[in-house]
């Protein structure tokens, strides 16, 4: 009899427990949803209207500081708005007129990796509480340091001075019409979601989050990030911004987050997310691990420690708080 009452408990548990789950999943990609489709409308909009020729001619003089051809410009100004990969299929073709070194190929990678998909991105900072003007400053102005610093590392060095030889080529097959590649990858985006969720559902049951917690946390101490933003930071670094969108902006708007664990955390992921996919896609381009995984982490650490630590700042966000 007490065993029965026994698993009759455990079942009312994992039933309740599945609906929590199921409205979580839902509600999750729903705020993604919200987000992200305008987004994507709004850039589709601008890349009509020229907006991509238009970023790419401004940022072309740009290019030379960081020790690359200008014509490399509309590859990044593409990137920006749009996704890495289409800057990839762009790349292939530049290079057909620019040979590029590794070194090359290894900054502007890195480059990409830290600016990239900024109307999408940059939506789920807003949403999530962090301004335009702040997201831009990282994203762009963070890639043109970072892509600066590696350029005098490589130079000064003599390093990746050999031609970059490219392991991927664009398909030449026909391409998905625009809607149905973005319904694609919003239906993508939603099955990670339901992954994502059940997997830490799980983690949570198990007790292994808590051990999660502890293990980041001397690291987010580091940046003078709270504990409690430990689930974001581990699902952004390794999944990304987009694909981990919907469960930022959830706990941001939770409370369970302060204003200034929100914006060193959006910080962080917008300099060093994506670790694992991001990172190997741009290592198909011939760049190296030195500038699109080291370089891109050490320089991460650095300017949200700092960030961290700036009086004026925490000042700020104390009084946006209050």
């Amino acid at each position: 009899m007490s065993a029965s009452h026994s698993d009759s408990r455990w079942f009312m548990r994992l039933k309740r427990e599945s609906v929590e789950l199921a409205k979580s999943i839902f509600k999750v990609y729903w705020t993604l949803i919200k987000v992200t489709v305008p987004a994507l409308v709004a850039v589709k909009l601008l890349d009509m209207a020229g907006g991509t020729q238009l970023l790419a001619w401004a940022l072309s003089p740009v290019m030379n500081l960081v020790g690359l051809p200008e014509s490399m410009g509309v590859v990044w100004s593409t990137v920006l708005l749009t996704n890495i990969y289409t800057g990839m299929a762009l790349l292939v073709d530049a290079t057909a007129q620019d040979p590029l070194t590794v070194a090359q190929v290894s900054v502007l990678g890195a480059m990409m990796l830290v600016g990239h998909a900024l109307p999408v991105e940059g939506a789920v900072a807003k949403s999530a509480g962090v301004s335009w003007r702040a997201t831009l400053a990282i994203r762009v102005g963070g890639g043109l340091a970072l892509g600066a610093l590696l350029h005098l590392f490589y130079s000064a060095t003599d390093l990746l001075q050999q031609p970059a030889h490219f392991l991927w080529r664009p398909d030449e097959g026909p391409a998905d019409i625009w809607v149905v590649a973005q319904i694609k990858t919003l239906i993508g985006i939603f099955f990670i979601i339901v992954f994502l969720l059940t997997f830490l559902r799980i983690l949570r049951w198990l007790g292994v989050e808590k051990w999660m917690h502890a293990l980041l946390f001397p690291v987010l101490r580091v940046l003078g990030i709270g504990r409690e933003a430990a689930n974001v930071t581990v699902i952004g670094v390794t999944l990304g911004l987009s694909f981990g969108a919907g469960l930022l902006i959830e706990e941001a708007r939770s409370g369970r987050l302060t204003r200034r664990d929100i914006f060193l955390t959006i910080g962080f992921l917008g300099l060093c997310h994506s670790l694992i996919e991001d990172t190997l896609v741009i290592m198909l381009l011939g760049a190296d691990m030195s500038a699109i995984l080291w370089g891109r982490l050490l320089f991460a650490l650095v300017v949200i420690g700092v960030l961290a630590r700036l009086p004026a700042l925490n000042r700020r966000l104390q009084e946006a708080t209050a």
